[in-house]
């Protein structure tokens, strides 16, 4: 990240294109923005101006494959 910054406001993020899974319910979700240079940003759908997380390629990679793999609690079923 270039300014080495991990939490922002999201609505100081320029061109982030929000995103959430079908998956989510109507209020219980959370929204990822792909952003220009590989990093991803991640917020709460309740709060789309408040915090944002923001992550590497590989953070997120990481984060991915281990959810995937179940590290974090057995996948969910639909």
């Amino acid at each position: 990240m270039a300014n080495d910054r991990i939490v922002v406001p999201a609505h100081e993020i320029d061109g982030a294109q929000w995103r959430k899974s079908s998956f989510s319910g109507q209020h219980n979700c959370v929204e990822v923005a792909m952003l220009d240079g590989g990093d991803v940003a991640v917020r709460h759908s309740r709060r789309p101006g408040g915090p944002a997380l923001l992550f590497t390629p590989d953070e997120w990679s990481a984060f991915l494959q281990g959810a995937w793999h179940g590290e974090f609690g057995e996948r969910g079923t639909r």
